[in-house]
């Protein structure tokens, strides 16, 4: 249970970033001494064949290590469970494959369609030269903070639509159908997907996620890359928040009651240890492209990524605006989702000055 760390909350209620002190419980961490209790949570291992786990990059389902949180019923949290070499691929996925048209990111906002198109290709030898500590002007992967996937959330009215829909990436279905199997949702559908894209700079206010017509079905996260703090809080928004950490490659599971609490990240933080990079992501795959992964690693150092994987529509349900023509306006889009960033791009919001506001009280969506 060493990776299966918190974060203690200061003396206020109500949390800001600079004022949010961090301390790691050693391996042999008592929890029976925290007001809530850590609890082993039982997965369905026959659910899952060992050879579906592995296509998916994921070990055998026995061999997981999976946490509940008393009082907390449907929330999970799997401690690393890809086999070595997986953390590499999927980064890449979110930086070379993900971002490409026809899925949606919020530089379409600023930019057209072609020079969106392929970030990866645009920023490559730019992220390949990078040096550590020098000041550089950042390339277009490092100013996207987010991609939609299958049906293409709508910043702005909150809704998703039949008509904003992509075809959903069939390995990425696959890996986040069999963590939901193992979970005890055999039935669940991978449909939407959204990718945040974060900085040591980066935060992500209090909110829920509740625009999905079926909540029957649980909301899935990966990580990779640097850790964060994750704020997990109640049905009401003045609930206080318990504080835990994500590292790579580690997954949460939000379900049943669960399903629709208030959650945030106040901060990213770097590496432990004195490396760039966690040692989780120095294991590279047989056959692994390594020129590629140097630009990956480059950007992972300063740099945390999060893939949400949901499932929008129930048996039998449809959306209520099928019929409606609603036109695709990624500016309209991205209003509503503001990570903290130092250059804003033109048009983007402008970082506020003085002392930041309370997360807890904050905005944000899809953590």
């Amino acid at each position: 249970m060493k990776r299966f760390e918190t974060s203690r909350q200061s003396e206020r209620h109500y949390i800001k970033c600079k004022d949010y002190y961090y301390c790691c419980c050693p391996p042999d961490c008592d929890f029976s001494s925290f007001c809530w209790q850590v609890v082993t949570t039982q997965l369905n291992v026959s659910a899952v064949s060992d050879g579906e786990a592995c296509k998916a990059g994921l070990q055998p389902i026995n061999k997981w290590k999976a946490y509940g949180i008393d009082g907390y019923p449907g929330f999970m949290f799997i401690v690393d469970p890809f086999l070595p070499g997986w953390q590499r691929y999927w980064t890449k996925r979110c930086l070379k494959t993900y971002p490409r048209k026809p899925n949606i990111c919020n530089l379409d906002l600023h930019m057209s369609t072609e020079e969106t198109q392929d970030l990866w290709e645009r920023s490559k030898e730019q992220l390949r030269r990078k040096r550590p500590g020098k000041r550089e002007g950042k390339s277009l992967l490092e100013k996207l903070r987010w991609v939609t996937l299958g049906y293409h959330y709508n910043w702005d009215t909150k809704r998703y639509s039949a008509n904003h829909y992509t075809a959903f990436p069939s390995e990425l279905a696959h890996l986040s159908e069999r963590v939901a199997a193992a979970c005890g949702f055999q039935q669940f559908k991978a449909e939407a997907g959204i990718l945040n894209y974060y900085h040591f700079d980066s935060s992500l206010g209090i909110h829920v996620d509740e625009s999905e017509l079926d909540h029957s079905k649980p909301l899935l996260s990966f990580s990779f890359g640097q850790s964060a703090v994750f704020l997990l809080g109640g049905r009401r928004r003045e609930d206080a928040p318990l504080p835990l950490f994500m590292h790579s490659g580690d997954i949460m599971v939000m379900s049943g009651k669960s399903r629709l609490l208030y959650h945030a990240i106040p901060r990213v933080l770097p590496c432990q240890g004195g490396g760039t990079l966690p040692g989780c992501l120095e294991q590279a795959a047989d056959g692994a492209d390594q020129p590629e992964w140097d630009v990956c690693a480059t950007y992972l150092q300063d740099s945390r990524i999060n893939m949400t994987v949901r499932q929008v529509l129930g048996p039998g349900q449809r959306f209520t605006d099928e019929s409606e023509s609603e036109s695709l306006s990624v500016a309209s889009q991205s209003s509503s989702h503001q990570h903290s960033v130092p250059e804003p791009q033109s048009g983007a919001p402008e970082p506020q000055s003085g002392a930041p506001e309370p997360i807890w009280r904050g905005g944000g969506e899809h953590c």
